[in-house]
């Protein structure tokens, strides 16, 4: 896979993140980050983690098997996680809030800012 990860090896702080489902359905994603690591290949790669409330990422995933995630890091940085890897406690009650991991499955997209802003304003956000 070609290098598709333009930051240095760290931790960059996520100033807003979305999970989306193809629907329009989206939860928010409060203090997000990313780690840009080196993987066994020698390529830079991402990790991150955020917190959610669960019970919102299971009401989207009762109707959709691939939920995306939007990330802007700030500045032009706008980006597309198309389906990746979520892994999250079993906290169900409707007022936790709990962290999630997720890691990419396919490289991310970059995205135009009116693209981005498109996206994120047209998302219908979960609340109970």
């Amino acid at each position: 896979m070609k290098q598709w990860v333009p930051f240095a090896e760290g931790e960059y702080v996520v100033e807003r993140a979305l999970l989306v489902a193809p629907d329009g359905r989206a939860v928010a994603v409060a203090d997000a980050f990313i780690e840009v690591y080196m993987d066994p290949r020698g390529e830079r790669s991402i990790r991150g983690s955020g917190n959610i409330r669960n019970i919102l990422l299971v009401e989207l995933m009762d109707d959709h098997d691939e939920i995306d995630l939007l990330l802007d890091l700030g500045r032009e940085f706008k980006y597309l996680l198309k389906n990746p890897e979520l892994k999250a406690g079993k906290v169900f009650s409707p007022d936790v809030t709990a962290a999630f991991q997720f890691s990419p499955r396919s490289p991310w997209q970059h995205l135009a800012e009116a693209d981005f802003e498109g996206l994120w304003s047209g998302a219908r956000f979960l609340d109970l």
